[in-house]
């Protein structure tokens, strides 16, 4: 039988979520949180509605989670996120010790990679999962602001 938990099937769920924050005047990002093929948490940027600059959908994410499994650490957890995570998300990830982190579309200016932030040595990363879908998601949402 065919293991449906995919990379891509979790990162739809994130693609969900980032589809409801462009629905909603934010920046398109959606994340969910998986742990033995069950999504515990599900988020997506609220910076506007809650005028705070932290509440990317990956901060969320980690809160959310951490409540869930009812500790800080987010060990055997992945993280599928729709952009590549910048500097502040990162660095929270790096302290949630998160096993794993997906993401789909990279960014070339404001991402982790770019700035040299470093995640936990012992994250795994896997990139370009969906990209192209993640990717126009946020192309549409700045051009319909221009």
């Amino acid at each position: 039988m065919e293991n449906i938990f995919t990379d891509e099937y979790f990162m739809k769920k994130a693609l969900q979520e980032a589809e409801m924050a462009f629905e909603r005047d934010e920046i398109p990002v959606g994340a969910v949180v998986v742990v033995n093929n069950q999504v515990i948490a599900r988020s997506h940027n609220l910076t506007e509605l809650l005028n705070d600059v932290t509440a990317h959908a990956e901060m969320q994410a980690i809160t959310s989670a951490a409540n869930f499994l009812g500790g800080k650490y987010l060990k055997d957890c992945t993280l599928y996120v729709t952009l590549e995570p910048c500097q502040m998300c990162a660095g929270a990830l790096y302290w949630s010790q998160i096993s794993r982190i997906v993401f789909g579309a990279s960014d070339a200016k404001r991402g982790y990679r770019t700035l040299g932030t470093q995640l936990h040595p012992k994250t795994e990363v896997k990139l370009g999962v969906l990209e192209n879908e993640c990717a126009v998601l946020i192309k549409n949402f700045f051009l319909k602001k221009r």
